[in-house]
């Protein structure tokens, strides 16, 4: 109960009593299976293999062992399918990955190394059809394979790039229900990655989920589309929240206050310098849409919700707010105008950043462990006043990080919580 009690201060914006971490809630906060391995080891924990929870990034569980020591607060609950669209529960099998670490991954998880060398994915587990995704030989995750077919203006039809969504089964709101209630018992906050909602997520236009993906597949083209044809996209975001209110509606029947917030968004605006587009473009395309589902969240359940983007979003912040997310992660503090005391002094009223925590591309990565910890304790100084601050890295943990690094931020961590 401490856990969920200090994240609803947090969230709200009020003074928790100590500072709120989140690794592994979701799959844009979650740490790499081989930096995983590396922490077990170096507490000396039991050795087994880790098991990969989210296979395109190949990111790995962190069980409760773990969790104890760098002192987790949040749980995360996640679909019965992964991003290749088999069942990501088990049974499971050991693999051997091209780094040489054995790791745990679902029975369908089905490869193939092509004449470079490279590992390849299959949609739904079926090597029957071409793949889906690629690991380079020398690479620690996966890359989709654009299966894009030519594009014939008059024969494009909206239905071909809905075909991943629908309406939940019955089958899959007993899962949501009783996977949500059972992480409820362990005294931490719930996040839940319901899905449906990632209106234009470059990770998932390419559908590696599907076998014969129709519609528009390439990120090229996706993007194009949003100028060229911001029409038909208008019209799969309508129908898309149009179905995810519907699920909302039957998740929230089965699971009501079992989680505290759902993931809503993984569509980045930002590079490391600028937006992806302009803002009037995004108060045209996107806002209208976003605004619906979370004012849906807010007028009938006590969920907040989390928005994904990663890079120089700190224009969009408003926007953001505007359309009513409560949360923004990752909170690239190394892109242009992500300046941590202006977001927090500017935003940190009106949203919770959760994110931010260290700079994953430089100063986890690269510098030393005083330095890690040094940088740690002078954001959690900027971001941690007030509440409105959920600790979590510069997005996901990768494979090589320093082992060493990755511990001294969990010392600042433990002693920015005394």
């Amino acid at each position: 109960m401490y856990s969920k009690e200090n994240f609803k201060k947090t969230v709200n914006h009020q003074q928790p009593d100590r500072l709120v971490v989140d690794f592994g809630g979701t799959a844009v906060t979650g740490i790499h299976v081989l930096a995983v391995e590396n922490l077990r080891n170096y507490y000396g924990l039991e050795k087994r293999p880790v098991r990969v929870i989210e296979p395109y990034q190949m990111l790995g569980e962190i069980d409760e062992d773990l969790k104890q020591i760098i002192g987790v607060d949040v749980e995360g609950v996640f679909g019965k399918e992964n991003m290749f669209g088999f069942n990501n529960d088990g049974p499971f099998k050991e693999f051997k990955t091209c780094w040489n670490q054995t790791v745990l991954v679902p029975e369908n998880f089905n490869t193939r190394i092509d004449a470079k060398g490279d590992l390849l994915m299959y949609p739904a587990g079926d090597m029957e059809v071409p793949p889906s995704a690629i690991m380079p030989q020398n690479g620690y995750f996966f890359d989709a394979i654009i299966r894009q077919k030519p594009i014939v203006e008059e024969q494009l039809q909206v239905e071909d790039n809905l075909e991943e969504f629908g309406l939940v089964s019955e089958a899959d709101l007993v899962y949501w229900k009783n996977a949500s209630v059972e992480l409820r018992q362990q005294g931490r906050a719930v996040i839940a990655s319901l899905g449906g909602t990632g209106l234009g997520d470059i990770a998932l236009v390419p559908g590696m989920n599907l076998k014969n993906p129709k519609g528009i597949r390439d990120i090229t083209e996706w993007y194009m589309s949003t100028v060229m044809r911001s029409d038909y996209v208008k019209t799969i975001f309508d129908k898309q929240i149009d179905i995810a209110i519907e699920n909302y509606k039957r998740y929230y029947e089965v699971i009501g206050d079992a989680i505290d917030a759902v993931f809503i968004c993984g569509t980045d605006f930002g590079t490391q310098d600028s937006t992806f587009c302009a803002p009037e473009q995004y108060d045209d395309l996107w806002l209208p849409y976003y605004k619906r589902i979370n004012d849906w969240i807010h007028q009938n359940t006590n969920w907040k919700t989390f928005k994904h983007s990663c890079g120089a979003v700190e224009s969009f912040m408003p926007r953001f707010i505007k359309a009513g997310f409560d949360i923004i992660n990752p909170v690239q503090i190394s892109a242009k105008g992500m300046e941590p005391k202006h977001l927090k002094n500017e935003y940190g009223k009106y949203i919770t950043f959760w994110g931010g925590g260290v700079d994953t591309q430089k100063t986890l990565s690269y510098k030393s462990p005083k330095d890690v910890k040094e940088e740690v304790l002078h954001l959690c100084d900027i971001f941690a006043k007030d509440g409105g601050f959920v600790f979590n890295t510069v997005h996901n943990i990768q494979a090589n990080v320093p082992v060493e690094n990755i511990v001294a931020m969990i010392d600042g961590i433990h002693e920015f919580n005394g």
